[in-house]
């Protein structure tokens, strides 16, 4: 008779120092016990007791709540926690009246591309949960019921994508199309570079190749509905025929592998809009935000390899068609 499988050692120890997910945000801690789980399948639990926090708050949670205490992870939190300081003081400005109406800052329904205007995503507060204050927990049945992704974009993206802007409905000028590194490599990029910190075959793994697998979907779904200008819908048209009728060997299959970082810029700051339509629960939503903010922190480090560094000026007949559309 074939011994019995011994199951794997925890990937925490006791007493080591980690971050740990409450609601949407993370929190340094340490692991105070290590119990096998219930279900077999979930592994190990783990008793953790969150930094600064009265023993009361101490609580018992699932691996994938729990986070290593590495710099990636640090900055994460520090991310969430300066996001959620913002939300906190966008909040604290808008009248109660339209808070209570579900009304808030930033971009309306019509695109930002479609206007000619930068947007901002909707922000919404009141996500502590039971580690909050109590004018915090007063929103949190609001949030449940129609869950946000605030994302945290780094500065310089969203410098570049005011530059972007203002190259484009300003001085008449296009991104380089095809671009010479496109957004299916900046995908395969990020995944040579993420793969390798996961085990094979673990949710981890599975829930990155999703995410990215989403994450281009919502591009190709998206870009020729909101993430244009006007004055590039003549670039796009012309460019169409490069995927519309491509076979399995073409080079260009798919906007994905004719547009670039500038454009799935854009795609990012529409996010929050966008995944607050679906109906994700409120795990999804935190696993959620947190591979979009690896992804843009990774891309955000990356600016030099993947954005151009020089926007071209069309023909002045493009210009005319462009103005005449």
């Amino acid at each position: 008779m074939a011994p019995a499988r011994q199951q794997p050692p925890p990937p925490f120890a006791k007493d080591e120092k980690v971050l740990c997910f409450h609601m949407d945000m993370l929190y340094e801690a340490k692991i105070m016990d290590v119990q096998p789980a219930e279900k077999p399948n979930e592994g190990y639990r783990y008793k953790v007791h969150y930094k600064g926090w009265k023993n009361t708050w101490d609580d018992w949670v699932l691996v994938d709540r729990i986070r290593p205490f590495d710099d990636e992870h640090k900055e994460l939190a520090a991310q969430l926690h300066a996001q959620l300081k913002n939300s906190m003081q966008k909040t604290s400005k808008v009248p109660k009246k339209i808070v209570k109406n579900g009304a808030g800052g930033g971009a309306g329904g019509e695109s930002a591309r479609g206007s000619e205007e930068r947007g901002s995503a909707v922000t919404q507060g009141g996500r502590g949960g039971r580690r909050g204050k109590d004018w915090e927990l007063e929103q949190e049945d609001a949030f449940h019921s129609k869950p946000m992704i605030n994302i945290s974009v780094p500065d310089h993206i969203q410098a570049m994508l005011v530059d972007d802007w203002e190259n484009i409905t300003k001085n008449n000028q296009l991104v380089p199309l095809p671009h010479a590194n496109p957004v299916s490599k900046i995908f395969e990029d990020y995944l040579a570079v993420e793969r390798p910190r996961r085990e094979e075959g673990s949710s981890s793994m599975d829930i990155l190749e999703e995410v990215i697998a989403g994450f281009r979907e919502y591009f190709e779904k998206a870009l020729s509905r909101i993430l244009l200008y006007r004055f590039e819908r003549h670039q796009y048209m012309d460019l169409r025929k490069l995927w519309d009728n491509a076979d399995e060997n073409a080079q260009y299959k798919s906007v994905c592998d004719v547009y670039g970082a500038e454009h799935l810029a854009r795609l990012i700051v529409s996010l929050p809009e966008l995944l607050a339509q679906t109906n994700m629960d409120q795990q999804s939503v935190s696993r959620l935000r947190e591979e979009i903010g690896k992804f843009t922190s990774w891309l955000g480090r990356n600016c030099e390899t993947y954005f151009v560094n020089e926007y071209e000026t069309p023909s002045q007949e493009y210009i005319d068609k462009a103005r005449s559309f």
